[in-house]
């Protein structure tokens, strides 16, 4: 028997991702696992496992027997925004087939994800696992995880409330791990955490310059109102080429009249700007069915933004977020703190935090959070409400609407040294009218 546990650096061919979806399918019908009660066929799996290789903060680690796929696991770093966390990383989708089970197969890849760990700088390494699976929980004890906390409701299986155990390993050797344990934060007199060291500033917030679509045409809307547009550009690709020259390193599209007519229209513009550049973009606007979600994806756009969906149809939004990983974001425009749809024609009674944690318990990637009062009329951002959010999440949150100078990135900044969620602004009319220039801007957010 010949046992090779590996990290996955480019796709599967054909013959493994057959045996890893068999595999993962064994899994899920012995007991459950990647969040399915029942498998959801070959098709969503090999999607689920093809969207992992373009996340960046994912590492896929597949075991093998005598060449056949049997088993998987991933390590998850935090987002880049997350200094505190930077040096942990998260075990997650482990799993062995049954039929290959009982032959020490688990150890060998929990030790070769181990080392993988380290060697990607992690010094403490955690994992959650359900309290039924006990061979498991026994394998991760003799392989020196400490049990630190239990979950009581931490999944719902069979009408049966199951609990979760957390376990956390550190991986740094004997004199360092000496140092991390004798630097514990404790509590100050008021009860905040204090350290040792010295905290280090907030890594820099990403620019995304923004590129709304009318009728083929770049325009910014004031509040939200399609009647009260200004007319930028005719040639969207040109304007996504500027700013990738300029230095730009995301690009953020909404396709306006998708977003009032529930499917993409500007479809040819769309096409022009992924063509045009090679830079990530996220797309928004009419995109509300798994057909449109691919159709995009494919196309090359990095990641969908769902919008309108994530309160009419948040079961879609699951799905996607499981069939893409990283790839799904969660738009959540508000006036005055109640979410609005349909291109910001209705407004709900949804708070906008309460659906921000609603996506994130789908699965989403990020949210991007804007105060439609605000957007187009170069006031400033909602720091208020953005930061809030922010500090309620495990997930990154893109601040949007409103900025129109550099003191609102300025003050942007400044919030995200005390609320690492914040991890980018989205910026439109204040470019395209040259009250900011792209590179002050960059410079201001530190975006690289």
């Amino acid at each position: 028997m010949t046992v090779v546990c590996e990290r996955v650096v480019s796709s599967l061919s054909p013959d493994d991702m057959e045996a890893l979806c068999e595999a993962v399918t064994a899994g899920i019908l012995d007991g459950g696992g990647f969040g399915w009660l029942q498998p959801p066929g070959n098709q969503a799996l090999e999607r689920y496992f093809e969207g992992l290789l373009l996340v960046q903060e994912r590492s896929l680690y597949v075991l093998r027997e005598d060449g056949i796929i049997c088993g998987a696991g991933q390590l998850v770093r935090p987002p880049s925004s997350y200094e505190a966390h930077a040096a942990t990383v998260n075990l997650t989708g482990f799993f062995v087939a049954p039929y290959a089970r009982g032959r020490g197969l688990g150890r060998a890849l929990i030790q070769a994800m181990i080392q993988g760990a380290k060697a990607m700088g992690s010094k403490v390494i955690n994992c959650d696992v359900r309290e039924t699976h006990a061979a498991a929980i026994g394998l991760f004890r003799s392989l020196g995880f400490e049990h630190w906390g239990t979950h009581p409701y931490y999944a719902r299986i069979g009408g049966q409330t199951v609990r979760g155990l957390f376990f956390s390993k550190l991986l740094a050797g004997e004199h360092e791990a000496a140092r991390w344990q004798s630097s514990i934060a404790a509590p100050d007199a008021g009860g905040a955490p204090v350290s040792s060291e010295t905290t280090k500033s907030h890594q820099g917030l990403m620019l995304y310059p923004a590129i709304d679509l009318k009728d083929g045409a770049c325009v910014r809307l004031r509040r939200g109102e399609m009647e009260d547009a200004t007319h930028y550009s005719d040639d969207p690709a040109a304007q996504a080429k500027l700013f990738e020259e300029a230095g730009c390193r995301h690009l953020h599209v909404v396709d306006l009249n998708g977003a009032f007519a529930g499917k993409s229209t500007n479809v040819p513009a769309i096409e022009s700007i992924v063509k045009a550049t090679g830079l990530p973009v996220q797309l928004g606007g009419g995109i509300r069915d798994m057909a449109a979600i691919e159709r995009w994806l494919e196309a090359g756009v990095s990641r969908i933004i769902l919008g309108s969906v994530a309160v009419k149809d948040p079961e879609l939004v699951r799905q996607a977020a499981r069939a893409f990983p990283g790839q799904i974001v969660a738009g959540i425009d508000a006036r005055q703190g109640r979410v609005a749809t349909e291109g910001w024609a209705e407004v709900s009674e949804l708070e906008a935090n309460d659906l921000a944690l609603r996506m994130e318990d789908a699965g989403v990637a990020a949210i991007i959070f804007t105060e439609i009062t605000r957007d187009g009329m170069l006031g400033g951002l909602d720091l208020e409400q953005t930061a809030d959010m922010a500090r309620r999440l495990s997930i990154p949150v893109i601040a949007s609407g409103g900025v129109g100078t550099l003191d609102h990135l300025r003050d942007l900044r400044a919030i995200a040294r005390d609320v690492p969620g914040i991890s980018g602004a989205i910026v439109g009319r204040a470019l395209y009218d040259g009250r900011i220039s792209l590179k002050d801007a960059l410079d201001v957010l530190g975006s690289c």
